[in-house]
């Protein structure tokens, strides 16, 4: 049962001894310290783009700690230029081989917080992501993802100022933004009204349209969310996993369960996107997808 063009998993390889998240403690900080973990990083991520290549995974999403520090004050390294020959080879290789990176970065990016501060450190934060993105010369089909933010005891008003702040925000992250209907507090009808005020694409979770949603069917709710993509933002990204056996509610699974899996993928039917694993084996269960059991 194959829909989609690309399926992919999140930041880790759990078949390779590597990481692209490999990072120190702020008061440990030094130029030298920095450099190290970068390059390591980056040696990683081309490790696991060969691993991937090699196994027919063409979409992954990196891991968001890259470049230790790279938003914060302490970091006055031009990262960018250092490592821009390592960045521009990566970007070649995922371009040969036809592959998909999208980012998605921690919670704590917020950009409709009461709080200017933290609205601040959040742009800050994209600008990280996206110029990652743009040092390896990816098209922008390449996506940063984040949710819409808090409610704040009034969902209109943190709407309208989500709006807002993403109106002032530059061109260039504009251009990778995407927002993700999550499953406590903006479901995809209230990230269609975001889309309607401000044209930015929608990421379809299913797993958080099944905890909260206004009676869509899954299918239903895809093809909405799927005519909020154009065409310079490549197939519309879809978000999988499943209700973890005990956690709470939202918990992402330790593994693929084949059986939803299925019962998903039934009732979306033939629709053309993008599909990214957020299961804790990451690629375990991709290829237990490809097994089919």
């Amino acid at each position: 049962m194959v829909n989609k063009t690309k399926l992919g998993y999140a930041c880790i390889n759990n078949s390779i001894d590597c990481t692209t998240n490999s990072t120190f403690r702020l008061r440990n900080y030094s130029k030298e310290k920095l450099i190290e973990k970068v390059h390591g990083n980056l040696d990683c991520f081309m490790r696991m783009l060969k691993w991937n290549n090699e196994n027919h995974i063409y979409f992954f999403r990196l891991g968001s700690q890259l470049v230790p520090f790279a938003s914060h004050s302490v970091c006055k390294l031009d990262w960018g230029k250092y490592f821009n020959e390592y960045f521009k080879m990566i970007g070649k290789y995922v371009k040969k081989n036809k592959m998909r990176i999208s980012m998605h970065p921690d919670q704590f990016v917020i950009i409709n917080a009461l709080n200017k501060n933290i609205v601040k450190k959040s742009i800050k934060e994209l600008e990280y992501h996206v110029k990652v993105l743009d040092l390896m010369g990816l098209d922008s089909t390449a996506k940063v993802t984040i949710h819409v933010g808090g409610v704040y005891g009034d969902k209109e008003k943190s709407i309208e100022r989500f709006v807002s702040a993403y109106k002032k925000l530059p061109l260039r992250i504009k251009k990778r933004l995407v927002i993700e209907n999550d499953h406590v507090s903006y479901s995809l009808k209230d990230c269609l009204e975001i889309h309607k005020q401000t044209n930015v694409p929608i990421v379809f979770d299913t797993f958080h349209h099944e905890c909260l949603n206004n009676g869509e069917k899954m299918r239903d709710a895809l093809l909405m969310a799927k005519e909020t993509w154009k065409k310079k933002d490549g197939n519309i990204i879809v978000h999988y996993s499943s209700q973890k056996r005990g956690g709470a509610k939202g918990s992402h699974s330790e593994s693929v369960n084949i059986r939803h899996y299925k019962k998903i993928m039934r009732e979306i039917g033939k629709v053309n996107f993008d599909l990214m694993l957020e299961i804790k084996d990451k690629e375990k269960s991709l290829l237990k997808i490809r097994r089919g059991r």
